[in-house]
């Protein structure tokens, strides 16, 4: 795992293909400050990646992994981060970077199966499930969890399963 006071921070590109040091925000989020939504500008944009939004997800998942619970931007950034990984205009994953990166996954995989069982909102929810099918090599299902919103459900399982004539509304489990 790439240290936070590792100076190569400074040379990898971020999303918009141009240097982006992400051990700044990496470091104001381990101090508890909410920098989500520019790890999400910086890391990904239009489905490009950089070397840093490789390098980010061992960090991501390690400043995070002690929270007593995770809300949807770790699951659906790290998801981006897998699922665009393999478009073919991204970088590959380097090797120097291989090791951690998969360790983060793995521990992913633990805390994502460990928030499923708590209550949490529909958005955690799908993100840590399209987190559950990446971590187990189903990429197509796990962008399609990852993308898919409550509305295109709702629709699907209507049309699909004629959800509202056949199924019980708010049936107890």
């Amino acid at each position: 795992m790439l240290s936070l006071d590792d100076p190569q921070w400074r040379e990898l590109d971020g999303g918009y293909r141009i240097p982006y040091d992400a051990s700044q925000p990496l470091n104001r989020l381990e101090a508890g400050e909410d920098v989500w939504k520019e790890l999400w500008t910086e890391l990904h944009h239009q489905g490009d990646l950089g070397l840093a939004s490789y390098a980010a997800v061992p960090q991501l998942v390690r400043i995070t992994a002690n929270h007593l619970s995770r809300d949807w931007n770790l699951y659906a950034l790290v998801a981006t981060i897998e699922i665009e990984r393999h478009r073919k205009t991204n970088p590959p994953l380097p090797s120097w970077l291989e090791l951690s990166y998969r360790s983060a996954w793995n521990q992913l995989l633990n805390l994502a199966l460990r928030d499923l069982s708590i209550p949490t909102d529909d958005l955690t929810v799908r993100s840590a499930l399209s987190v559950i099918a990446l971590a187990h090599h189903e990429r197509p299902l796990g962008a399609l969890l990852h993308d898919i919103e409550g509305p295109e459900i709702s629709d699907y399982v209507e049309k699909r399963f004629a959800w509202s004539t056949v199924y019980a509304e708010n049936s107890p489990h």
